[in-house]
C-alpha cells in the first residue's frame, strides 16, 4: 500500500535587509571598478547637465510671483516698519541709539547689578557672580556697546520666537492635522544651514538688524514648538480630570491647568530659544548685523587673533550666563507665602533690583566711568594677546606638530579620502548610502535615503555635496577617535563623569562661530582648520552621550559580569558598551548634525563645498539657488538622522531599554 505525499508549492525566497544591502554594496563596487578601468559610460559617472532640472530657476520664478504678484514684499515691508520701531526702542535702551524713548543707554553698572540680583534669585551667589561678572568683564574689556547691540536684537527676537513657538505648539497639541503638517516642516527647518535663513530675510526685511531679527526668530521657533507640544501631551489625566471637575472652561483649562503642568518642558523650550537666538544673532553678521558677531568677523578676517579671542570670551560668557540662568529658572519652583505676608517681603528681590538699578543710574550721573567705559579706559589686551599667540605658534614644538598634522593628515589622509569619494560614480554612491540605511534601519529609511540622495544628484551640485559630506565624515570620525576614549575613561568614576559632563554642557553653550578661533590660530586658513573646527564642535555630544550611556547601564548587569569573573575590559566590551550603544548612537547623530551645521560656518575659512556656494548667494538675490543648496544639506542630514535614530530606537527595544 503506497502513500502519496502532496508537495506544497514553494514560496519565493524572502531576502533579508542585510542580504539586499550586501547586493547594493556589490553593485556599487562593480560600478566603481568599471569607472577606474575606464569602461563606465560618462553619463553613469555623473549625470549630464542636460537632464538636470532647473530647480533654482523654477524656485526663482515662484518666489518672484509670491514676492511681487501676490504682494508679499509689500506686506513684509509693512511689517518691517513695526519691527524697526521695536528694534529702535530696544537699541535706545541698551546702547543709546537716538530713537524713542530717548532714555538710554542703561549704565553698565546698573545692568551688572540687575544681572547679579537675578542670578542670586535664580541660583544663589555663584550665579550672581556669573551674571554680574559677565557684565563687568564686557564693560571693562571695552566691548559694552557691541555686546549691547547684540543683546538689543536678542531682547526682541527671543520673546517673538517664544510667543510664536508657544502658539504653534498649542495648536499642534490641540489639532492632530496641525501636528502632522508641522512635523516634517520642523525636521527640515532644524537641518537647514543658517545661510538659507539669511538671504530671504535680507530680501523681504532689508539688510541689518531687521533682517537679523527675523532670521534669528525663525531659526529659534522649532524647539519651542516641540517642547510645548511635548509638555502638554505629558500632562497627567488626573490633573486634567481635577480641572474639569472644578468647572474650568477650555480657556481656563489651558491657562490654569495645562500650561502650569507643562511648565518644565516650556521653560526648557525657552532655554533653547535663548541659546539659538544668541547663536544666530552672532552669525547674522554676514548680512550686516552689527554687534559682537560683526566685530569678531572683522577681527578674524584681518587675523587679529588676540582681539578675536577677547570677543570670543565675551560671547562665551554671555552664552554661559544666559544658559545657566534659564536652566536655573527651569528647576526653580514658584515661591509661596503665608497669607498676610507683607508685600515687600514677597517681592524683596524685585525691590533690591530696583534699588540697585536706581542707585547706580543716579551715581553714574556723577561718575561718568560708572555709565560708560571710554576709550583708553578699558583693559583690553588685544595687541599683547596677538604677540603672545604669535610667540606660542613660533615655538618649535608647536610649529613641528601643526606642520606634521598639516602635511600628514592633509596629504596622506584627507585629500586622498576626498578624491576617493569624488571618484565614486553617482549611482554607486547612492547605492552605498541606501545600503547603509537598509542595513541599519530598514526598508522605509532606505527608500528615504534613495529619494533624498537622488534629489541631491538632480540638484546639479553633486560634487559640492560630496565635498561637504567628506568634511562631515572626516571630522566626525576623528572626533570619535578622541571623544569616545575620553567618555569611556571619564565614565569609570562619578567624580570624573560630573567634571566631563560640566565641560560638555559648557562647551555646548558656545556659539559655533567661536570654534573657528582655535582652528585658525593653529592651522591658519587651510583645509585642516575646517576639519579641526568641525571636530572640536562634534566631539562634545560624542563624549557626553558616551558617558551618559555607560553610566546608565543597569547595575544588576555589571554586578552579574563581576560575579562571572569578568575583567574590566571584558565587562566594558561584552556588557557596558553593547547596552550603552543606543544612547551613544544619539551622540553620533548629534555629532553628525553639529558637523553639517559647522561645515557651513567653516565656509568663512574657505572651502569648496555647499557652504561656500551658500555664502556667495548672500552677495546677490539668488533665492532659488540659495534654497536648492540649503535643501541639499538638509536632505543629507535628514538621511543620517532618520537612519541612526531608527537604529537606536530598535536597539533599545531589542535590549529591553525602551
Amino acid at each position: 500500500m503506497s502513500v502519496e505525499t502532496a508537495t506544497l508549492p514553494k514560496s519565493p525566497r524572502a531576502y533579508s535587509n542585510i542580504q539586499i544591502a550586501v547586493a547594493f554594496v556589490a553593485a556599487a563596487f562593480g560600478l566603481t571598478i568599471l569607472q577606474y578601468i575606464g569602461l563606465l559610460p560618462a553619463w553613469l559617472h555623473r549625470l549630464p547637465e542636460t537632464i538636470i532640472p532647473n530647480f533654482a530657476g523654477w524656485l526663482d520664478a515662484l518666489f518672484n510671483f509670491v514676492k511681487d504678484d501676490l504682494g508679499l514684499l509689500a506686506f513684509t515691508r509693512f511689517l518691517t516698519e513695526g519691527l524697526e520701531w521695536l528694534l529702535d526702542f530696544s537699541a535706545n535702551i541698551f546702547f543709546g541709539k537716538r530713537r524713542f524713548p530717548n532714555v538710554g543707554p542703561i549704565p553698565w553698572t546698573a545692568m551688572a547689578a540687575v544681572a547679579a540680583v537675578i542670578g542670586y534669585y535664580l541660583g544663589g551667589w555663584r550665579l550672581a557672580l556669573l551674571g554680574g561678572g559677565t557684565m563687568v568683564w564686557t564693560a571693562l574689556i571695552g566691548q559694552w556697546k557691541i555686546a549691547m547691540q547684540t543683546m538689543s536684537v536678542l531682547a526682541i527676537a527671543a520673546p517673538l520666537a517664544f510667543a510664536i513657538g508657544l502658539s504653534l505648539g498649542i495648536a499642534a497639541w490641540k489639532y492632530d492635522w496641525v501636528d502632522r503638517a508641522i512635523k516634517p516642516i520642523l525636521s527640515i527647518l532644524q537641518t537647514l544651514p543658517f545661510f538659507t535663513y539669511l538671504l530671504p530675510a535680507v530680501i523681504f526685511f532689508k539688510v541689518g538688524p531687521t533682517a537679523g531679527a527675523v532670521a534669528t526668530t525663525i531659526y529659534a521657533i522649532p524647539p519651542m514648538i516641540l517642547m510645548t507640544t511635548l509638555g502638554l501631551k505629558k500632562v497627567s489625566p488626573e490633573v486634567v480630570e481635577a480641572g474639569k471637575m472644578s468647572g474650568c472652561t477650555k480657556a481656563q483649562m489651558l491657562r490654569h491647568v495645562y500650561i502650569p503642568s507643562a511648565r518644565t518642558e516650556i521653560l526648557v523650550g525657552v532655554n533653547q530659544v535663548i541659546m539659538l537666538c544668541l547663536a544666530m544673532v552672532v552669525l547674522t553678521a554676514f548680512i550686516g548685523m552689527p554687534g559682537l558677531g560683526a566685530k569678531l568677523l572683522a577681527m578674524m578676517g584681518s587675523f587679529k587673533l588676540g582681539r578675536s579671542f577677547e570677543i570670543g570670551v565675551t560671547i562665551v560668557l554671555l552664552a554661559v550666563m544666559l544658559d545657566r540662568m534659564s536652566k536655573a529658572w527651569v528647576i526653580k519652583q514658584p515661591e509661596h507665602f503665608e497669607r498676610g505676608t507683607p508685600w515687600w517681603k514677597r517681592h524683596s528681590m524685585l525691590l533690591l533690583g530696583i534699588g540697585l538699578f536706581s542707585g547706580f543710574t543716579l551715581l553714574s550721573l556723577v561718575v561718568p566711568f560708572l555709565a560708560e567705559v571710554g576709550r583708553g579706559q578699558d583693559l583690553s589686551q588685544g595687541k599683547e594677546l596677538d604677540n603672545l599667540i604669535k610667540g606660542f605658534l613660533d615655538i618649535e614644538l608647536v610649529k613641528a606638530t601643526t606642520g606634521f598634522l598639516r602635511a600628514f593628515l592633509n596629504v596622506q589622509v584627507l585629500i586622498p579620502f576626498r578624491n576617493f569619494m569624488l571618484s565614486i560614480p553617482t549611482p554607486a554612491f547612492i547605492l552605498l548610502v541606501t545600503a547603509f540605511a537598509l542595513a541599519l534601519a530598514g526598508k522605509r529609511e532606505a527608500v528615504f535615503a534613495l529619494i533624498f540622495f537622488s534629489l541631491v544628484a538632480l540638484s546639479g551640485w553633486w560634487d559640492r555635496a560630496i565635498i561637504t559630506l567628506y568634511s562631515v565624515i572626516s571630522a566626525v570620525s576623528l572626533a570619535a577617535l578622541i571623544g569616545l576614549p575620553i567618555g569611556i575613561l571619564a565614565a569609570r568614576s562619578e567624580k570624573w563623569s560630573q567634571r566631563a559632563l560640566l565641560v560638555c554642557d559648557t562647551a555646548q553653550t558656545f556659539p559655533s562661530f567661536v570654534y573657528l578661533i582655535p582652528a585658525i590660530m593653529l592651522f591658519g586658513i587651510t583645509d585642516i582648520a575646517v576639519i579641526f573646527s568641525i571636530l572640536i564642535f562634534a566631539m562634545v555630544p560624542l563624549t557626553r552621550y558616551t558617558i551618559e550611556g555607560l553610566r546608565t547601564v543597569p547595575e544588576e548587569m555589571t554586578e552579574a559580569a563581576d560575579m562571572a569573573g569578568s575583567t574590566r575590559m571584558q565587562k566594558l566590551w561584552n556588557v557596558q558598551l553593547p547596552l550603552a550603544l543606543p544612547t551613544m548612537a544619539v551622540g553620533f547623530n548629534q555629532a553628525i548634525m553639529f558637523a553639517f551645521f559647522m561645515v557651513i560656518i567653516a565656509a568663512f575659512i574657505g572651502t569648496q563645498d555647499l557652504g561656500q556656494e551658500l555664502q556667495r548667494t548672500l552677495a546677490g538675490t539668488d533665492l532659488g539657488k540659495n534654497f536648492v543648496l540649503g535643501i541639499c544639506v538638509s536632505l543629507m542630514a535628514l538621511t543620517f538622522d532618520l537612519t541612526i535614530m531608527k537604529w537606536a530606537a530598535d536597539k533599545k527595544r531589542m535590549l529591553g531599554l525602551a
